[in-house]
Parts: structure tokens; C-alpha cells; sequence
């Protein structure tokens, strides 16, 4: 049940993509991503005040910087440049970044598994984003790079916190501080470039309003909280299999929305590469339960 659950933030999450190029083509990404960040943070404040200890504002601010500024930044290019497919899809080669990540920085090597099932991930995505087979925008793709880059060192960062700091106020005060950033970089672009701003104003319409409703209320705000919710009832393994839902979102969103059509090779690369992001946390699921079988008929052994 909670590996359902987790496929509801996941699947809001993977609507990213197409809602934003459907709803909102032509609006800054600093703007959609303080309009993201900051009034999730205030509703997740309201919900749940607190206020942190003075020694904790520059690790905050230092989250806020990099799993909000700088990625919602690059989330919104990469919504604006790409198929929802293709960012929905590459997102899952986060894992493989964040094992390259953890073995030349923290000197720990991957798993045979992991680096097995890694490798044929890159394989999969250099398929996938042939040039000769596909045409996608170069800005589009370092933006995925970038935002892969921001999950794998804000996990980090975050991670070593370990429960110093209230997970709803870390992920609270990020989304204010990161808000809060990504608005003032809005306000400069709007006066360096106002005609851009201008032409969101005069232009906004219905279309508009559901667009940043459903990405701001569901995509966000309820996406977050359920993630903060369900991260204190289930394991990471069980999260890890809800978050299939991201890029399938991703895949079905920009068929309906966008009307993207891939190749049936394209897709069998595409599904391949859910599955090759999902193959380790499965192996390991099956051996742990293996090995629990094997523990459990060696005691009733031992016990006759």
C-alpha cells in the first residue's frame, strides 16, 4: 500500500515536464521557480511553523541554494527545451551520477550490482539521445545534467545532517530560502528584461492559472508533504519502487498533452532504462528475503 502511495508524489512530480511546456511555454523559468518554491514553503510553514536555530541558517540556505534555487531553475529549462519523455526518462540516471558522485569523493566503491546495471544505464541513454536518432536541444540536456548534479550534492549535504534538523523544517525552510532567492534573481531578470514579464502579465489566461495550480498545489505542495509523510512509514527500497511513476507521468503527460510520439525502439530503450534503474534495489529485495528464509528454516532446525 505505502508503494502506492509513493507513486503519488512521484507521478505529480513526473507531470513537471508537460504541464509546464503545455500551460506556461513562454514563462522565465526563475519566475516558475520562485512561484514553485516559495508559496509551497509559506503553506508547508503555515501547516507547520518552526524556526531554526541560528546555527542551522547557513546549511539551510546552502540546501535552499541547491535542491531549490539552482534545481527548479533547471527542471523549468529542461520542461521548456525537451519532450516530457526524454527529461522524464533521463532523470532516472540519477543514481549512476550519484554512485560516480560517492566513489571519487567519498572513496566508496559501487557494488558489483550497482556498477553492473549503471553501466548498462549509460548505454541505454547513450541509445536513447543519439543524435543520429533524435534531435534534442544541447541547452535542454546540460540543464538535465545540472539538475542530476543538484540532487546528487544537495542528497549529500542533506544526508549529513543526519536528524539535527526536523526533516518538515529542513524541507520548510529550504523551500522559503530557495524561493526566496530564485524570486530576487526573478526581479533582476524582469529589470534587466521586462518584456518578458510584461508579456506574462498581459498574456495570463485560464490556461495559465490551472498550469501554476496544479504545479504549485499538487506537484509541489502535496507532492512534498506526502514525500515528507511517507519517508517516516516506509524504506528507501519502497520509495525507490514508487518513484517508477515519475517517468511514466513523464511518458504518458507528454503523449496526451504534447502529443509526443517515439519510435517502439525508443520506447523498449526507454522502459529498459526504468527497469535497469530498478534492477538493483530488486536484486537486493530478493536476497534479503532469501536470506531471511534461510535464517528462519535454520532456526526451526536448530529448534528440533
Amino acid at each position: 500500500m505505502n508503494i502506492l502511495l509513493a507513486m503519488i508524489p512521484a507521478f505529480f512530480w513526473g507531470t513537471t515536464y508537460a504541464v509546464t511546456q503545455f500551460s506556461l511555454p513562454d514563462w522565465p523559468p526563475l519566475l516558475l521557480g520562485a512561484l514553485r518554491a516559495l508559496p509551497t514553503g509559506l503553506i508547508l510553514l503555515a501547516l507547520n511553523p518552526s524556526l531554526p536555530k541560528r546555527s542551522d541558517w547557513g546549511i539551510l540556505l546552502k540546501l535552499g541554494s541547491i535542491n531549490i534555487a539552482a534545481f527548479f531553475s533547471l527542471i523549468f529549462v529542461m520542461a521548456l527545451t525537451l519532450p516530457s519523455a526524454i527529461s522524464g526518462v533521463g532523470m532516472i540516471s540519477v543514481p549512476v551520477f550519484a554512485m560516480l558522485y560517492h566513489w571519487v569523493v567519498n572513496k566508496h566503491r559501487p557494488k558489483g550490482i550497482q556498477a553492473f546495471f549503471g553501466f548498462l544505464l549509460i548505454v541505454l541513454a547513450w541509445l536513447l539521445f543519439d543524435p543520429a536518432s533524435i534531435s534534442l536541444n544541447p541547452i535542454g540536456m546540460l540543464a538535465m545534467l545540472g539538475a542530476i548534479i543538484c540532487i546528487v550534492v544537495g542528497s549529500s549535504l542533506t544526508k549529513a545532517l543526519g536528524s539535527r534538523i526536523q526533516w518538515w523544517s529542513v524541507l520548510t525552510w529550504q523551500l522559503i530560502l530557495g524561493g526566496g532567492i530564485l524570486a530576487v534573481a526573478a526581479g533582476v531578470q524582469a529589470l534587466i528584461s521586462p518584456d518578458i514579464y510584461v508579456e506574462v502579465l498581459h498574456s495570463f489566461n485560464l490556461t495559465h492559472g490551472l498550469g501554476l495550480l496544479w504545479i504549485v498545489l499538487l506537484n509541489t505542495a502535496l507532492g512534498y508533504i506526502m514525500y515528507v509523510w511517507l519517508l517516516q512509514r516506509m524504506t528507501v527500497v519502497d520509495f525507490t519502487f514508487g518513484g517508477i511513476a515519475n517517468p511514466v507521468a513523464g511518458i504518458i503527460t507528454g503523449m496526451l498533452l504534447l502529443g509526443e510520439m517515439f519510435t517502439p525502439h525508443q520506447y523498449a530503450l526507454m522502459a529498459s532504462m526504468i527497469l535497469c534503474s530498478l534492477m538493483p534495489q530488486i536484486i537486493g529485495l530478493i536476497r534479503n528475503r532469501t536470506a531471511l528464509k534461510k535464517e528462519k528454516q535454520a532456526s526451526v532446525i536448530s529448534d528440533k
